[in-house]
């Protein structure tokens, strides 16, 4: 194995090659493969009268999709609902800590 030229630096691109390809072939050096599962699109019912004002905001906002929009505007929410609670948790860690 290469040794690393800077202690407490991770190793270079070119010497993770190496080292990498130097390993490839030998199967006592990798793990178990790890399983991906692609997630399957879900299916969401809203009441008529707000996919009518949905659509046209998405019109509004020159969306290609009503889908497009409303899977934006979820991914917004949820990120910034993530971040409040994540600030929430801190607070309270902080206040429990004083």
């Amino acid at each position: 194995m290469t040794s690393r030229k800077k202690a407490g630096k991770g190793l270079s691109e070119e010497e993770t090659d190496r080292v990498v390809e130097a390993q490839g072939n030998n199967d006592s050096t990798w793990g178990q493969p790890v399983r991906a599962v692609r997630a399957t699109p879900a299916s969401l019912h809203i009441p008529a009268e707000l996919a009518a004002r949905a659509a046209f905001l998405a019109r509004l906002h020159k969306e290609e999709s009503l889908e497009g929009r409303l899977t934006r505007i979820i991914k917004e929410r949820v990120e910034l609902e993530e971040v409040a609670f994540t600030e929430a948790k801190r607070e309270l860690s902080l206040k429990g800590g004083a």
